[in-house]
């Protein structure tokens, strides 16, 4: 009897180690369901998917490369204070909405002698803006101008467009009326909340009720919304404090949901996974068009570490003791951006190395509100003949200064946020266990001439599948958006779809920044 119950631990023994063991042991296929990625798009910003991989290789954080001036505020009702925009794709144009003022530094006081207008412009190309004459809103005696709103009172609700976000609602079963939404904080005395505003046109707005929508957060910054098609529901971020009171405390983003856009849950705020703790200022998350299911965010981090030697040795000098007199942080704060991503909304994967660094000009940078991206992000077409369109951002340059400010386009590479880069030597990672639909496997990738791609397909316990064997693999190399692996026996995948398996990726100097199925 001792003995068999020996036996019989020593069997459970060897369960648990092989269920707890290394990451291409046979424990993941059947202690859990393998992941069914269906036929969406994966893009290699996180290590969701990886199992293993060879320390030779890193996830690499790409930054945008810095292209034209898309729009200058310079008319007489903007200024060089026009801090939040959104932009998106309606049809044959892109449009953009900005907020627009203009500082005054006088006597020690920061002043707004225009006051604030939320401003239109649009484009048919995303590279260049114009301002269209909207015939809507009356500045200086005339109504030719770009501007859509106004601080005041719409239709008995008290609104501040300096803190306002336009969107095109993607809800399939949005009323027609409804189509444009914007999400704007009261300006009403002592009262703390956001109002959503609704539009046929994006031009023409009212309220989409007289309450307010949202109320658990202080709002002074640009606060947004979206429909999730993944989920099916209503996503909202926006501005709040912790770990103290407004002006004390930390800046920082809540987000909560809604099936209707004027019921919300209580907001949640975001985690970031083994991030440092900083103020963000703003947030910029969206949807990834092409992957809906990963949200990527854009904020602004404000730094200040108080008027220290560098300081002294920033740009500006002058300018920046005179907003110094109206508050000492107005001098010694800077600002950059940064990316995060999320697979569910509020847990994100947080790269504090910046993607917008104010850089080595001597104008229009290192100040507070420099490097703010907007919210919105473009296709446009690459200047480099024959070559597949690129994803363009837009951010702010000369805030502050002057009588005008720039918004400042930047351009990644589709899906080229972050990639699995291998160096010279070499390396390769494994996936943990998939399903999927479809009958190609196609990738996003880039290799140096000498550099290569090859893909071996696996079953669960790491095995080579029959013809789908590194060897067989052809040898891939090329810059591409979209290339199908193949291999030498011609086999198709699609006789592969629903099975369990994983996927092998062996790289030499090279970056993979997504995969699918299709």
């Amino acid at each position: 009897m001792a003995l068999e119950i020996r036996k019989t631990v020593i069997v459970a023994l060897l369960l648990i180690a092989l269920h707890l063991s290394g990451p291409l042991g046979i424990s993941a296929a059947f202690a859990e369901d393998p992941l069914h990625i269906g036929s969406r798009r994966e893009l290699m910003i996180d290590g969701h998917l990886i199992d293993s991989m060879s320390e030779s290789l890193r996830i690499q954080l790409h930054k945008p490369v810095r292209r034209n001036v898309a729009l200058v505020t310079d008319a007489p009702w903007e200024g060089n204070a026009c801090l939040y925009s959104s932009l998106f794709h309606d049809g044959e144009r892109f449009r953009m909405y900005y907020t627009a003022g203009q500082y005054v530094n006088q006597e020690g006081r920061i002043e707004l002698p225009h006051g604030r207008h939320l401003c239109y412009a649009e484009s048919v190309d995303g590279i260049h803006f114009t301002r269209p004459n909207l015939n809507l809103v009356e500045f200086g005696g005339s109504k030719a101008n770009n501007i859509v709103l106004q601080r005041g009172n719409l239709a008995g609700v008290a609104i501040d467009p300096a803190h306002t976000t336009v969107l095109m609602d993607a809800n399939p079963k949005c009323p027609p009326d409804a189509r444009y939404k914007a999400i704007v904080r009261s300006a009403a005395k002592g009262v703390v909340g956001l109002h959503v505003l609704k539009s046929a046109d994006g031009l023409h707005f009212k309220p989409l009720t007289d309450k307010l929508i949202i109320t658990d957060g202080y709002f002074d910054s640009e606060n947004l919304a979206f429909w999730d098609s993944v989920r099916g529901e209503y996503r909202a971020y926006y501005r709040d404090f912790y770990q103290g009171l407004p002006g004390s405390g930390i800046r920082g983003i809540k987000t909560a949901t809604s099936d209707d856009f004027i019921h919300w849950t209580k907001g949640e705020w975001l985690e970031y996974p083994g991030a440092q703790d900083v103020h963000l200022y703003t947030n910029q998350v969206a949807p990834y068009a092409r992957a809906p299911h990963i949200f990527l965010g854009f904020p602004m981090r404000y730094i200040d570490r108080g008027w220290v030697h560098s300081t002294g040795q920033l740009p500006g000098l002058e300018e920046r003791r005179a907003r110094t007199n109206a508050s000492p942080r107005y001098g010694s704060v800077v600002t950059d951006s940064l990316l995060m991503t999320s697979r569910d909304g509020r847990t994100f994967k947080r790269w504090d190395e910046a993607i917008l660094r104010p850089g080595p000009a001597r104008r229009d940078s290192w100040t507070y509100g420099d490097n703010l991206i907007s919210w919105g992000m473009l296709p446009t077409k690459s200047d480099l003949p024959e070559s597949p369109d690129e994803l363009s951002i837009y951010a702010i340059e000369g805030y502050w200064r002057g009588e005008s400010q720039k918004f400042r386009r930047y351009s990644f590479r589709v899906d080229g946020f972050a990639s699995v880069r291998a160096p010279f030597a070499g390396g390769e990672f494994v996936t943990q266990p998939i399903s999927f639909d479809g009958g190609q496997l196609q990738i996003n990738y880039s290799t140096s001439a000498a550099g290569s791609v090859r893909v071996e397909i696996q079953d669960v316990q790491g095995k080579p599948m029959a013809g789908y064997g590194l060897a067989d693999c052809f040898e891939i190399f090329g810059d591409e958006i979209e290339r199908s692996v193949t291999w030498k026996s011609g086999a198709s995948v699609k006789q592969l779809a629903g099975t369990p398996l994983r996927l092998r990726f062996v790289l030499q100097d090279a970056d993979l920044f997504a995969f699918r199925f299709r």
